[in-house]
């Protein structure tokens, strides 16, 4: 992936911006157009969006676990991370697609803070393989403790904002691809070896001297910027209510009018509509379009396959209505 390349090649600023930002822009695209333009494409291609996410999962992870470079280890983990976050939306419901996007929210978090703390250490050593570090929990306190912090809200430890977006994806996931979502749950296992991994090799183990005795640990500047950060890690992840509140609304009426342009209504009702309801493309009533965005059962997409032989059977049932003189609104 070309990702972690861009990482590495990218100053600290930029990796913040690309963690943060840019990284969401793929699914702020499926959100804001691609699910609205194609809805029942969106429904028939959900699956394959689906397993496409828990192989980034768990790929990212896999990759994220074997690498040297610090940098290359955090970008690797974004891959893993937002892979949740597609998981979450193609669930398509409330539950799983709040918690893909509060995840997004919950990334730009914790993975800034991970490339922020990363640039602090490469600005002393100009090195960020792994191997050149140990034991700089002694040496620079106050670091190794906001590594601790963003290294555990990485791995979604309860009470730090990660928490909160993993467990409601995998939760509303579930509903929808149970098989996948269980697969998916390695991720956070292996998210755990390779984060707590990482930090062990630098923060514990043998302190060098010759190599890191004149490192100097965070000084105001670096902690003004990583301060916000650390508090967002425990505002939301105690207290995600004002975020969520503001995220569950839209997405719940976004998932209603979803599954309301895919519902699929039965031929049998008013054979006056008989090919427009055969195929799907008329409900007959404004009402019943509401009642059937509120009591949708869980969504299945509608094959094109499907609707053919509907409208071959309605349009056989017109036919014979007709032959046998009856009268049959709409039908001349």
């Amino acid at each position: 992936t070309w990702l972690p390349d861009a990482h590495v090649e990218a100053p600290t600023g930029g990796s913040v911006v690309l963690a943060g930002v840019l990284l969401k822009m793929g699914l702020y695209g499926f959100i804001r157009f691609a699910y609205p333009l194609f809805p029942e494409g969106a429904v028939v291609f959900a699956p394959y969006l689906a397993i496409l996410g828990a192989i980034g999962i768990v790929y990212g992870a896999l990759v994220a676990w074997a690498q040297h470079d610090m940098k290359k280890l955090v970008a690797y983990s974004s891959v893993s991370h937002l892979g949740y976050c597609v998981l979450g939306f193609v669930a398509l419901n409330t539950l799983a697609t709040t918690g893909s996007i509060y995840q997004m929210l919950n990334h730009g978090v914790s993975t800034g803070a991970l490339f922020l703390l990363v640039g602090v250490l490469y600005d002393r050593k100009h090195t960020r393989e792994i191997s050149a570090y140990g034991g700089l929990a002694g040496k620079i306190p106050v670091f190794a403790f906001l590594f601790l912090v963003f290294t555990l809200s990485s791995i979604a430890l309860p009470l730090t904002n990660g928490f909160i977006g993993e467990f409601m994806i995998l939760a509303g996931a579930y509903q929808a691809y149970p098989t996948l979502t269980i697969i998916s749950v390695s991720g956070v296992i292996l998210g755990a070896v390779y984060m707590l991994t990482l930090y062990m090799k630098t923060m514990y183990g043998d302190f060098s001297e010759e190599r890191n005795g004149d490192l100097t640990d965070v000084n105001n500047r670096e902690l003004a910027t990583l301060i916000p950060l650390f508090v967002l890690v425990f505002v939301m992840g105690v207290y995600p209510k004002p975020f969520l509140s503001l995220i569950e609304p839209t997405v719940d009426q976004y998932v209603r009018d979803q599954r309301a342009r895919t519902v699929e209504v039965p031929s049998g009702d008013k054979l006056g509509h008989g090919l427009e309801i055969a195929s799907g493309t008329l409900l007959p009533d404004q009402a019943q379009y509401e009642k059937a965005a509120m009591e949708l059962p869980p969504l299945q997409p509608v094959s094109t396959q499907s609707r053919f032989a509907k409208l071959q059977a309605a349009m056989r049932t017109v036919s014979v209505e007709a032959d046998s003189g009856s009268d049959i609104p709409g039908v001349k």
